[in-house]
């Protein structure tokens, strides 16, 4: 069993990690940790230890991996920390707030000989790796074209400590918090490489400083072509978590798979004959628990994880350089 602890308790951790390193099967949590107390009291479950100190959650001699679950600004030295306490981590996306503290974080871990991982859950959901099987049999044919919707509410006032849409915690606003997961999911999904990436920005509805929306273009080695939509200004209730992939046999759409839970819908519709057909979404287990399994075999094992940091590292980079307010 793999010993973990939390640093950053918020919603993320409250309601899907926490839950999900109970439930797997090769993880126990050891220890939380959170500056405020009152997050800490939030936390389900019993058989683990509370902190407000992060010295004392990374010093503990039951943890082998840290989950670190903070806001952007603070990765790279919770990170830095952890790495020098010869413990492995997984950090939540973005990896970090800018691409200086991306590649410091990954230098360290690696000075450390310790395994890094960005937290990038929607990789393990079912329908996910349910598309990513229908691109490498050639069911959809040659992959044309790529349309992704990812988006919610967001507004000033969306929690006490909205540190989303503060430019110098967060790094910027929609983009940097939405779009690093379709980037993965497009690279993960179709098997291949970003190689070229523009985006144009907008604040449109919310009085903030950061963007409220943006609008990504993507080239993948293979020509295959990519839209990236993400926005904090889309009504919750209108479909906002759509991906569509586009061949010349077939088209696949997945609906609401996008997020930290398992479910959703996969519609495949023929060229051919315009037949549509719901393909079965057969695993119902959590992403999160997925992740954290997978992060803990390869420590366990002795084993490299399926994604290395380098390729996260590689997409904050091209993100940064892609968004016209840098």
């Amino acid at each position: 069993m793999l010993g973990w602890a939390i640093i950053g308790c918020g919603w993320v951790a409250r309601d899907y990690v926490v839950p999900a390193i109970h439930a797997s099967r090769n993880g126990r949590l050891v220890v939380a940790c959170d500056r405020d107390a009152q997050s800490l009291a939030s936390l389900g479950g019993e058989g683990y230890a509370r902190t407000c100190r992060v010295d004392e959650a990374i010093a503990n001699a039951a943890v082998d991996a840290v989950y670190v679950a903070t806001p952007n600004d603070s990765h790279a030295a919770v990170v830095s920390a952890v790495a020098a306490a010869g413990k492995h981590v997984m950090c939540e996306k973005p990896i970090a707030q800018c691409s200086a503290a991306a590649r410091a974080m990954v230098a360290d871990c690696e000075a450390a000989g310790v395994r890094l991982a960005t937290a990038f859950d929607q990789r393990f959901h079912a329908a996910h790796i349910a598309l990513a099987d229908l691109v490498r049999q050639g069911r959809l044919g040659i992959v044309t074209q790529v349309r992704l919707h990812y988006a919610c509410w967001l507004p000033r006032d969306w929690s006490a400590d909205n540190w989303r849409v503060d430019a110098a915690r967060a790094g910027g606003g929609a983009v940097i918090d939405l779009a690093p997961h379709g980037l993965d999911l497009l690279e993960t999904v179709l098997g291949e490489r970003i190689e070229q990436l523009v985006c144009l920005t907008q604040r449109r509805v919310h009085d903030y400083a950061v963007e409220d929306g943006g609008v990504l273009l993507a080239r993948l080695s293979s020509g295959t072509l990519a839209s990236l939509h993400v926005a904090y200004n889309c009504p919750e209730t209108y479909p906002r978590r759509t991906l569509e992939l586009i061949g010349t046999k077939a088209r696949v759409v997945a609906l609401d798979t996008m997020g930290q839970t398992a479910g959703g819908t996969l519609t495949l519709t023929d060229a051919a004959s315009g037949l549509e057909q719901r393909l079965p979404v057969v695993d119902d287990r959590c992403p999160f628990m997925l992740q954290v399994e997978a992060f803990a075999d390869a420590v366990l094992q002795q084993r490299p994880f399926a994604y290395p940091p380098e390729r996260d590292l590689r997409l904050a980079v091209m993100l940064e350089e892609a968004m016209s307010w840098r």
